[in-house]
């Protein structure tokens, strides 16, 4: 869905507004900046579903918005456990926001396992909307209570609302030919409508969704629909929910344009397709399904009308190589993968870089080593991106930084693999790809231009005047060599791995010209054209806080808590990690300290400290999850102090 807001602005996260209305004969009515609702079930109760449809009537309205789905790895855990509660969590405000929240101010738990897994994160204050049906005294035993939630107090600093979801839900389908089993199915869309009736979310959207998803089954539309509109007048009709909450459109919080919301993986589909078209180039993408990356592979195939072509491979290595292969036939070639196929295909991203190709390689990062946490984010496989291959076999990497950010550094890496003939490695990651924000789209002619002009005929002149073609015969200002067609009559040339002379392109042992080719495609990589790395700096700090990736929200709403409680401090954000922006030294000795906040072990800290010698300081985390703004504030504040 798209909206039109105007006006543009920026504002630091806010507090919520007390502000509250009551007209004759209704509830009341209280206005928020923001709030943070989760979700949370069984990984079979549709919560990801519900919070994918609250999120889209939450763009259409014109809020900002932030999203953290949150799902297990198994395809379906053991009901009622607590290795299979799913959740999504949903932060949105009438003002510019940054990250998905650090708390809920609102949990829906469906069962006790969903409370389990997630009360601990729910601040005292907080509302908790419980589906009492699923507290059953075998169920809270699975989990480990020992006695009822709802009875033993433990629930008391929050604002509960015990509410029947199932039978309400079995009740509203009576009419309907439904079994129980199958009545119970919808209690997710009752849940939705409860919180679209207590938030003031639009309606039609949803509605117009559940008749075409199942179109097919007009019976089940029309359940679900009955079970949308129960939640609602229940929200309504009922005494327990005394107060409603309206959170006004963003108006001021983005440039003027048209916007939709977008996911990290949808954002950078949509990329991959206008660089395409931009380059006047068809896309191939050879790809293995592997979470968190499919879909990406899922989207492109919807799109042969642009020229795009996708090859589901049988295993990863197959999937580069005919990507590969693609690239050599002159495609705008993709592979898409998370860190162990990234392990697999590490052999033919060696020869891309021999052979100087064109190829994205998009590594959706996860949780490792080996098969790790295939569901979770982490931003662990940066060093496998620098010199994961053998021999030296440089390639340049490139980082997004939010879910819509990733359309633009798909535009980036193709940029860069089209102008400097090499493969190119984009660093998202599973926080960023499922994570959705709005997106403004762009007008095509703020796209650049990146049409390339293929080998046409010879390109040296030998000592006998003769006309020749040489494969590897550089651009002297981007050291790229010719993309030839195969096919083009006289520019016929040998492929493959073993190490190539330098111009001819023939097969050569010798040291000097292995040395040669080697400081060559280097200094190819470091002769890129990267922009200057922009810092933040508007009060002179001391500290600098230098970051890559899907931490840029948390570090920047940590940032604006800290610039707002009277500290000083600096923020930079690299989109480049190699080569680096040539300023880049220059700007971390411009600091007495440096901190380098990473969902890893410090791996960009390692290459600044040793590129630099700067004694940077790392902050990190590996738990699956992102950081929390509160956390990183607190570290930073530590940094500025110690």
């Amino acid at each position: 869905m798209t909206s039109q807001v105007s006006s543009p602005a920026e504002q630091a996260d806010g507090t919520v507004i007390g502000e509250q209305r009551k007209e004759a004969g209704t509830k009341d009515v209280r206005r928020l900046d923001r709030v943070i609702i989760r979700f949370a079930g069984d990984s079979g109760d549709g919560m990801q579903l519900t919070g994918d449809r609250f999120t889209s009537e939450t763009a259409s309205f014109g809020n900002d918005l932030s999203t953290l789905p949150n799902f297990p790895a198994e395809i379906r855990a053991p009901a009622g456990t607590l290795p299979g509660v799913s959740s999504f969590q949903l932060h949105f405000a009438d003002h510019d926001i940054l990250t998905p929240g650090d708390a809920p101010n609102v949990l829906v738990a469906m069962n006790p396992a969903a409370l389990k897994a997630n009360i601990a994160d729910v601040p005292r204050g907080a509302e908790i909307i419980l589906n009492t049906d699923e507290f059953t005294k075998r169920a809270m035993q699975k989990v480990g209570y020992a006695a009822s939630p709802l009875e033993d107090g433990s629930l008391d600093g929050y604002h509960l609302h015990p509410v029947p979801l199932t039978t309400l839900t079995v009740e509203a389908l009576k009419e309907f030919d439904l079994t129980r089993k199958e009545a119970e199915r919808s209690k997710n869309m009752f849940a939705l409508g409860l919180l679209s009736w207590m938030y003031h979310r639009p309606t039609e959207g949803t509605e117009r969704f559940l008749r075409r998803k199942f179109a097919k089954k007009p019976d089940i539309a029309a359940a679900n629909l009955a079970a949308f509109r129960a939640g609602w007048n229940f929200g309504e009709t009922t005494e327990d929910f005394a107060v409603s909450y309206e959170i006004a459109p963003a108006t001021k919080a983005f440039p003027v344009g048209t916007y939709r919301n977008i996911s990290g993986n949808l954002a950078l589909s949509y990329g991959l397709v206008a660089a395409s078209r931009q380059a006047d180039l068809p896309l191939f993408l050879g790809s293995y399904p592997i979470t968190p990356a499919s879909d990406i592979l899922h989207e492109l195939s919807r799109h042969k009308n642009f020229g795009v072509r996708t090859f589901q491979a049988e295993d990863e290595i197959a999937g580069i190589g005919a990507a590969l292969g693609a690239a050599f036939g002159g495609s705008l070639a993709v592979t898409t993968t998370s860190g162990p196929g990234v392990a697999l295909k590490s052999e033919t991203i060696g020869l891309a870089v021999s052979l100087e190709l064109p190829l994205l390689v998009i590594d959706i990062q996860r949780g490792g080593p080996s098969t790790g946490l295939p569901t979770k984010t982490e931003q662990a496989d940066l060093l496998q991106a620098m010199f994961g291959r053998n021999g030296e076999a440089p390639v340049p990497i490139v980082a997004p930084c939010t879910p819509a950010d990733c359309f633009d550094a798909a535009v980036e890496a193709a940029r860069i693999a089209l102008t400097y003939r090499t493969p190119v490695m984009l660093l998202s990651d599973g926080y960023l790809a499922n994570g959705s924000e709005p997106w403004r789209i762009p007008e095509v002619d703020e796209l650049p231009d990146l049409r390339v002009q293929f080998a046409q005929g010879p390109n040296h002149t030998l000592e006998d005047g003769s006309e020749v073609f040489w494969p590897y015969k550089r651009d002297p200002l981007t050291l790229a060599r010719p993309w030839a067609v195969p096919g083009t009559p006289g520019l016929e040339h040998r492929i493959g791995g073993i190490e190539k002379e330098d111009g001819t392109g023939n097969i050569s042992y010798a040291p000097a010209n292995h040395d040669f080719m080697v400081r060559i495609r280097q200094a190819k990589i470091d002769g890129i054209d990267v922009p200057d790395l922009a810092v933040d700096d508007p009060h002179g700090a001391r500290t600098l806080v230098l970051g890559w990736g899907s931490t840029y929200g948390p570090i920047t709403a940590a940032v604006r808590r800290l610039r707002t409680a009277g500290e000083s401090i600096a923020q930079a954000h690299l989109r480049h990690l190699n080569p680096f922006p040539k300023n880049l030294g220059s700007v971390l000795g411009r600091y007495d300290k440096v901190v380098i906040p990473e969902m890893n072990l410090g791996q960009l800290a390692t290459l600044v400290r040793a590129k630099y010698l700067v004694d940077a300081h790392s902050y990190n985390q590996v738990n699956g999850m992102p950081f929390k703004a509160e956390q990183l504030a607190t570290a930073l504040k530590e940094a500025i102090d110690g």
